[in-house]
C-alpha cells in the first residue's frame, strides 16, 4: 500500500483492467519457470553445440547439472559512446561468474541505433521500429533456452524498451540491466541550445555548431541531457531491475566495474536453483509500472514513454493507458530540474542526490508502491540509497541517501517541490487524443490558439522558415508522421526553429502525430496525435488558415472549425511512397503495415 489515496486508486484501477491479461501472463511464466532450462535435458548433440566454444573450467561446468549459466544480450557497438563501454563488460561478467561457481555466456546481440545521429534523416524512419526489432533478437538469443538467469547490456532510447519487452516475454528467467552509465559533463545543454539556435538564425556557421555539439558530447557514455536514454536508466532503477545506486556512475571507473561484477552475482543467486528465485515477470508487476510512471513524473521524463511504457507493461500482461499516466501527473511533484526542464545535467542529477534521494522523498510523501519484488530483493526502500567503492576497491558499499540535496536548484525535496504536478499529461478534443510534455514549458506559454499552418515533412518547416514565411502567430501541424506513415521519426530538429520564432515574441505551437522526443522542451508540442493522419485521423482533415486551440493547462486540443464542416472534409492523402524505400526502409514495410497506434505503444506485437 502506498500512504496516497489516489495513488492506491489508479494502481486498483490499472490491476482490475489488467486482471484476464495479467492472470494468462503469470500462468504462462509460472509454467514455463517450472520446467526449468532446457540445458539439462538437451541432447548430448544439442548441449555440446552450446558450449563448444567455451574454455575448459567452462565447458566442464556445463557439463554437470548444477552449475548455473547467465545469458548476456548486448547492444554494444563502439561507434555510438553509450554502448561503447559495454566492450569490456561480458569479460566482467564471465569471470564475475566464474568466481561464484557459474558461467556466463554472451546469448545474443541487438541492434543500437542512435537517435542523436539519425536525428533530421532517414534513416530515424526506422528508429521506433527498432525497440520491437530489439526485443525479437534478443528473443532469438534467449530461445537456446541455456540460461538459468539473464543480464541486459543497454542503455539508449529504443534499446532499453526493447530489452524490457524481451526480459518480460521470457519473464520466468531473472533479469538484471546492467547500465554503463553517463559521459561525463561537457559544453552545459543551454550554452548547446543557444548555439543551436544562433545557427537556424544563420548567425554562426557550421564549425561552430560542431564545435560545441563536439565539445557536448565528446567520449564515452550516454548524452548527459535527461532524455529518453536517462529516463530509461531512472525507470530500471526505480522498477527494481537494477542494482540499488547504479544507473548515473560514469563509464570506465572502478564503480562501475564493481557494480557490474555484483549484478553479476546477485542474477545468478536469484535464479529457480536457489532460495531467491525472482523471475522478471513477478518483478514487473502493476506496482512497479505505477512506480515507474511516478518516477517519470518526478523526474520531469520523455515522452516516448508514453509509448514504451505501454508497451513495456504490455509485454507483462499490464493494460496502462494514456489516462493512467496523465493522472498520475496530477498527483506526483516535481523534483528534479535537468536539462531540458533545468540547466543541470544527469551527472549534477547524481551529484545532488541522485536516485537514492529521489526514491526517499518518494517512498516518505506516499507516493510509490514499496511493498515490491525487484531484483535486489522485496521492498524498495533499499534503493533510497547511494552506492560507493569499497575500501578494497572491489565491491559496492551502500549508504542511506543523503537527508539533504546537494543542489536543490537541481534535485527539491517532496515538501518544495518545482511544480504540484509531473507536467507530463494527456490532450482530448476533437483533433483526438495526444500528449504533451510542460514541465519545459512557461506557464505563459501553455495555452496557444492561432492559425493552423501545415506541413507533411519537418524540412517544409525549415524552408518556410528560411524564407522568413513564419515570422507571426501560427500552429505548425506537421503530419503524416505516424508509426503507420513512415514510422513515426523524432522531429526534434523542429526544436531550434520553433524556439527561435518563440523567442521573437511569436506565439507558436507543434501538433503532430509524430515524436518530439525526450528532449521536448520549452514549445508547447501536442504529439503522437492518435488516430494519425494515415488512417484517416481527424488531422488530416485541418486546412491552413483553421484555427488551432491547445490548451497545456486543460489538457484541450481542438481545431475550431464547425463539426459538420470538419466531418464532411475529405482526409488529404498525400503521397507517401517516398517513405518505403532506402537506408532499408523497404525492409519495414511489414511493420508499417502492423504496427498499433500510439496510445497503445505503437508496437507491431
Amino acid at each position: 500500500m502506498t500512504a496516497d489515496r489516489r495513488i492506491e486508486e489508479i494502481t486498483d484501477r490499472l490491476r482490475e483492467r489488467s486482471a484476464p491479461t495479467r492472470e494468462a501472463y503469470l500462468a504462462r511464466i509460472r509454467a514455463k519457470g517450472a520446467e526449468g532450462p532446457k540445458r539439462t535435458t538437451l541432447t548430448c548433440g544439442n548441449l555440446a553445440h552450446g558450449f563448444a566454444a567455451c574454455g575448459p573450467l567452462d565447458k566442464e561446468r556445463l557439463m554437470g547439472d548444477r552449475t548455473l549459466n547467465l545469458g548476456i544480450i548486448t547492444a554494444y557497438n563502439d561507434m555510438l559512446s553509450a554502448h561503447q563501454p559495454f566492450e569490456r563488460f561480458p569479460e566482467l561478467i564471465r569471470a564475475a561468474a566464474r568466481d561464484v561457481g557459474g558461467t556466463a555466456q554472451v546469448a545474443g546481440g541487438v541492434p543500437a541505433m542512435c537517435d542523436g545521429v539519425t536525428q533530421g534523416q532517414t534513416g530515424m524512419e526506422l528508429s521506433l521500429f527498432s525497440r520491437d526489432v530489439i526485443a525479437m533478437a534478443a528473443a532469438v538469443g534467449l530461445s537456446h533456452d541455456m540460461f538459468d538467469a539473464a543480464v541486459y547490456l543497454g542503455v539508449c532510447d529504443k534499446i532499453v524498451p526493447g530489452l524490457a519487452i524481451a526480459a518480460l516475454t521470457f519473464g520466468h528467467l531473472p533479469a538484471i540491466f546492467v547500465p554503463a552509465g553517463p559521459m561525463t559533463s561537457g559544453l552545459p545543454n543551454d550554452e548547446k541550445s543557444r548555439i543551436r539556435q544562433l545557427y537556424a538564425e544563420g548567425k554562426v556557421g557550421r564549425d561552430k555548431l560542431l564545435e560545441a555539439e563536439a565539445q557536448s558530447y565528446h567520449g564515452p557514455g550516454t548524452c548527459t541531457f535527461y532524455g529518453t536514454a536517462n529516463s530509461n536508466q531512472m525507470l530500471m532503477e526505480i522498477m527494481g531491475l537494477h542494482t540499488p545506486g547504479s544507473s548515473f556512475v560514469n563509464p570506465n571507473t572502478p564503480l562501475r566495474d564493481a557494480l557490474t561484477r555484483e549484478a553479476t552475482r546477485r542474477a545468478l543467486a536469484i535464479t529457480a536453483l536457489g532460495n531467491e528465485y525472482t523471475p522478471a515477470g513477478l518483478v514487473v508487476d502493476e506496482r512497479a509500472v505505477v512506480n515507474g510512471v511516478v518516477g517519470l513524473h518526478a523526474t520531469g521524463g520523455s515522452t516516448n514513454h508514453t509509448m514504451h511504457l505501454v508497451a513495456i507493461a504490455a509485454a507483462a500482461g499490464i493494460r496502462l493507458t494514456w489516462q493512467d499516466i496523465s493522472d498520475l501527473s496530477d498527483v506526483t511533484p516535481l523534483l528534479a530540474r535537468v536539462y531540458p526542464n533545468g540547466l543541470a545535467d544527469v551527472n549534477h542529477f547524481a551529484a545532488a542526490g541522485g536516485m537514492g534521494f529521489l526514491i526517499r522523498e518518494l517512498l516518505d510523501r506516499g507516493l510509490l508502491h514499496e511493498d515490491v519484488r525487484t531484483a535486489w530483493g522485496r521492498g524498495l526502500r533499499a534503493y533510497a540509497i547511494e552506492a560507493k567503492l569499497s575500501a578494497d576497491g572491489e565491491s559496492v558499499v551502500r549508504h542511506e541517501a543523503p537527508r539533504e540535496s546537494g543542489d536543490p536548484k537541481v534535485l527539491t525535496t517532496a515538501d518544495r517541490p518545482f511544480s504540484s504536478n509531473g507536467g507530463l499529461r494527456m490532450l482530448r478534443g476533437n483533433l483526438g487524443k495526444a500528449v504533451i510534455k510542460v514541465s519545459a514549458v512557461k506557464p505563459e506559454r501553455r495555452v496557444v490558439e492561432a492559425p493552423a499552418k501545415i506541413f507533411h515533412d519537418q524540412n517544409e518547416l525549415k524552408v518556410a522558415f528560411d524564407a522568413g514565411e513564419l515570422d507571426r502567430d501560427f500552429v505548425a501541424v506537421v503530419r503524416f508522421q505516424g508509426p503507420k506513415s513512415n514510422g513515426m521519426p523524432e522531429l526534434h530538429k523542429l526544436t531550434p526553429l520553433l524556439g527561435v520564432l518563440q523567442d521573437r515574441g511569436h506565439k507558436v505551437a507543434l501538433v503532430t502525430d509524430g515524436r518530439m522526443s525526450g528532449a521536448s522542451g520549452k514549445v508547447p508540442a501536442a504529439i503522437h496525435v492518435t488516430p494519425e493522419a494515415k488512417t484517416g485521423g481527424p488531422i488530416a482533415r485541418v486546412k491552413d488558415g483553421d484555427v488551432i486551440r491547445l490548451d497545456g493547462e486543460t489538457g484541450t486540443l481542438e481545431v475550431l472549425v464547425d463539426p459538420a464542416e470538419l466531418d464532411a472534409r475529405t482526409p488529404e492523402t498525400p503521397d507517401l511512397s517516398g517513405n518505403d524505400f532506402g537506408l532499408g526502409r523497404e525492409l519495414f514495410a511489414a511493420f508499417r503495415s502492423a504496427v498499433g497506434d500510439a496510445e497503445s505503444g505503437a508496437s507491431v506485437f
